[in-house]
């Protein structure tokens, strides 16, 4: 709408970066402003030792179902990326060579993945 600013951008709540790790947000502003929730990956990090998964799908698992996905990188090119809406666009690559391009909860092992991990 003209005149209106993103609720995501702001730092903390939708973006956030340091020496763990990088975080980026999309969905519903609101719950994402309330929970701050790239700047509680980062912290659960920094904080209770967790990995950059363990912390982006506790996250995601503590902010209302249907609000929120998150695009995340560690210092050490770890990459998550969870969500817990029906689904996310979403693409990575890694040095590595993996690449992954998706917008529903992928089929693991016969079974659709949980999208908040």
């Amino acid at each position: 709408m003209v005149g209106r600013i993103g609720d995501t951008p702001i730092i903390g709540s939708g973006t956030y970066a340091n020496s763990y790790c990088a975080v980026s947000a999309t969905g519903k502003g609101e719950s994402i402003i309330r929970g701050t929730v790239a700047r509680d990956v980062a912290a659960l990090m920094e904080y209770k030792g967790l990995s950059l998964k363990e912390a982006a799908a506790y996250v995601i698992e503590t902010t209302p179902k249907g609000d929120v996905g998150l695009v995340a990188v560690s210092a050490n090119g770890e990459v998550a990326m969870p969500f817990n809406t029906t689904g996310m666009f979403r693409a990575c690559a890694t040095e590595d060579g993996y690449s992954e391009v998706a917008i529903w909860p992928l089929e693991v092992n016969g079974h659709m993945e949980d999208p908040s991990k």
